[in-house]
């Protein structure tokens, strides 16, 4: 059975490429990723998991823009020293698929909101191009393209962001589904992961692999990908086995910061971030209203009035949301770098937002996969991530898709 090499762009800290290796099908050429702490990160998961010898020169700590230094090599005071992508993927014979997706912030709904100019000056908007740029320059059979739901709606320019690329795509041979929204749009918990998270999950075909391209991504997202698709996990079967971390209300250890126990636990990053008094009892009652079935605070009214009254001050969106024990979590993100209040653990004698651990199993990362970092960077590089689950599922139905290919 064939083993299809790849390169992975805009890496973050290896979910999807993670993904991809669990299968056994693929073999890394190279990565791309421009932020430390993911770069690091993955790193150690090439080199402990996979071993993966020369992973600290194959994935490149480069910024992706600088695409002549990207191809040809740097020496860089920022970047270091790299031999540049050409190298490796000229030394693997070439490659048969890119996978990779750019910096979801400028596409996501949420995003817009929050920008005074909806995002339209963010040069996040554009770094599809440079994905672009790799794969004219490379020539995969295949490109693995993945995104947030917001990039069906994002117009940054007057012209929105899917027919720029699509047209980009098109240029230099490759298509992509005649219907975004229709077919490439899926939910991460249909594959197992146990979370409820919308994705783009964009295919593109070489077009001179196929007679019939949209015939073929038809196929693949109503038959192919379908085939990988797995039960539903709750947020407890998830994460119900790790051990409880209980809180202190006492003033002196809050002064030092240190307010929850430290479970005995061999696996990395279960450990609770701080909270105050405060929002300990907040948390601890919110969960305990869910858990007794009173539910008196579920709705975004009444979580509004909660925060009023007990922060002293109003907020426009609620700020509060517990996880539902039965039921897959909402959507991970990187937010929780900064607070846990939407992701506050079930369990009322917590009283407390979940762990890195926590959120890692949520995306469906296996415990040895450790995140290289202080606190907030693994938050955010984990609610960044593609979770593995949904990207094994992918690169299974992908494998499928070229071996069709190399048949025919």
């Amino acid at each position: 059975m064939s083993k299809y090499r790849f390169i992975d762009l805009f890496a973050g800290c290896g979910g999807l490429e993670d993904g991809f290796l669990q299968t056994g099908r693929y073999t890394d050429v190279a990565a791309v990723e421009w932020l430390k702490p993911q770069v690091n990160t993955l790193v150690r998961r090439l080199e402990t998991k996979w071993g993966v010898k020369d992973a600290k020169e194959r994935v490149m700590h480069f910024d992706i823009q600088r695409e002549e230094e990207l191809f040809s090599g740097w020496d860089d005071s920022e970047f270091g020293e790299g031999k540049g992508l050409d190298y490796y993927v000229n030394k693997a014979g070439g490659i048969d698929v890119i996978i990779g997706g750019p910096p979801c912030q400028a596409y996501s709904v949420a995003g817009r909101v929050r920008d005074e100019k909806g995002m339209r000056d963010d040069y996040r908007n554009y770094l599809f191009e440079h994905y672009c740029n790799v794969v004219d320059r490379y020539r995969p059979k295949l490109f693995v393209f993945e995104n947030v739901p917001g990039l069906l709606s994002a117009i940054p320019d007057g012209t929105p962001i899917t027919k720029l690329i699509r047209d980009g795509f098109s240029k230099i041979g490759y298509d992509i589904v005649d219907d975004l929204k229709k077919y490439a749009k899926v939910n991460a918990s249909e594959f197992g992961v146990p979370q409820s998270r919308n994705r783009m999950i964009i295919i593109g075909i070489r077009r001179d692999c196929a007679e019939d391209t949209q015939e073929i991504l038809h196929r693949f997202y109503e038959k192919i990908l379908p085939k990988y698709k797995a039960e539903k996990i709750t947020v407890e079967e998830a994460i119900g086995d790790l051990p409880p971390i209980l809180p202190s209300f006492d003033e002196e250890s809050h002064k030092k910061k240190k307010v929850y126990s430290l479970p005995e636990c061999n696996i990395t990053w279960h450990v609770s971030r701080y909270h105050s008094i405060r929002d300990m009892k907040i948390f601890g009652m919110l969960a305990e209203d869910i858990a007794s079935g009173r539910c008196e605070y579920t709705d975004s009214k009444s979580l509004s009035k909660l925060y009023e009254e007990q922060v002293g001050s109003k907020s426009p969106i609620h700020r509060y949301h517990v996880l539902k024990k039965n039921e897959p979590s909402t959507t991970i993100i990187a937010h929780l770098y900064k607070d846990g209040n939407r992701f506050i653990h079930y369990d009322p004698k917590q009283c407390r937002s979940i762990t890195p651990r926590e959120a890692a199993r949520l995306q469906s990362f296996d415990d040895d996969y450790d995140f290289v970092g202080s606190q907030g960077n693994a938050y955010q590089m984990i609610g960044n991530a593609v979770p593995p689950k949904l990207a094994k599922a992918v690169s299974m139905a992908v494998a499928d898709l070229l071996d069709e290919l190399e048949v025919n």
